[in-house]
């Protein structure tokens, strides 16, 4: 049921959506969850042992994931880091959904950067705190459009990757992901009831590092696209 403008005691803000590449349509944004450490290489250079920890998310809001080509360094940090990553948008729900059917709720892929107050972030370790002051700040996922996974099928390996001014810093390939994308929504769902319009960020390779005024952050994922974005 709609509900009628007068209803709302102040203006209600506009609901966060994606482009799909090649359409006029638009993707709704629902929740946004993160996977973290989920490629083995990130997981030491952050010193932890992948081999004994289950996954563990975190989230960022909707209106977090942006797409216009800059991203603004955000105040109260002066350690912001670059992490590349595959997007996964879901067009179905659930709970307890299985692993062997969990690739049927995928609408489509993306590339995101999941941008980090790294300084902040260590912060809120330390004092055993969460960590939305280091990760769901304002404009923090710079995105590319999404691509349906009926058109591209769904990747399971192939590079990515994240250059900076024309320098590699982040290199790796989706089949080097601890936690595949159907492991995912199904432990997710374990913990949430997934919905329409859920995305996921995949997790980052290692060489994650920070990022200064004007740098120029080009990335890549095989067979999904690319995103290039600008500090400023």
């Amino acid at each position: 049921m709609s509900i009628p403008a007068s209803a709302y005691v102040i203006e209600p803000a506009a609901a966060a959506t994606l482009p799909v590449e090649g359409t006029d349509g638009r993707f709704p944004v629902h929740r946004v969850y993160c996977v973290g450490r989920n490629y083995a290489a990130h997981a030491v250079e952050m010193g932890h042992d992948p081999d004994k920890e289950p996954p563990f998310f975190f989230q960022k809001n909707p209106d977090n994931l942006v797409t216009g080509g800059t991203f603004p360094y955000p105040p109260a940090s002066n350690d912001v880091h670059h992490e590349i990553e595959m997007m996964v948008a879901l067009k179905d729900g659930g709970r307890d959904i299985p692993v062997e059917t969990a690739l049927a709720c995928v609408y489509g892929y993306g590339v995101a950067l999941d941008m980090t107050r790294r300084d902040l972030q260590a912060k809120a370790k330390d004092m055993g705190r969460p960590w939305e002051t280091g990760k769901a700040f304002e404009a923090s996922a710079p995105c590319s459009p999404l691509i349906p996974a009926e058109r591209i099928g769904h990747p399971t390996r192939g590079a990515i990757w994240l250059d900076v001014n024309g320098q590699s810093r982040q290199t790796g390939d989706l089949n080097q992901m601890i936690w595949k994308v159907p492991e995912m929504i199904s432990y997710l769902s374990s913990l949430f009831t997934l919905a329409p319009g859920d995305v996921i960020l995949t997790g980052t390779p290692s060489g994650v590092g920070a990022v200064e005024r004007g740098d120029v952050l080009e990335g890549y994922v095989e067979g999904v696209g690319d995103l290039k974005v600008r500090v400023v």
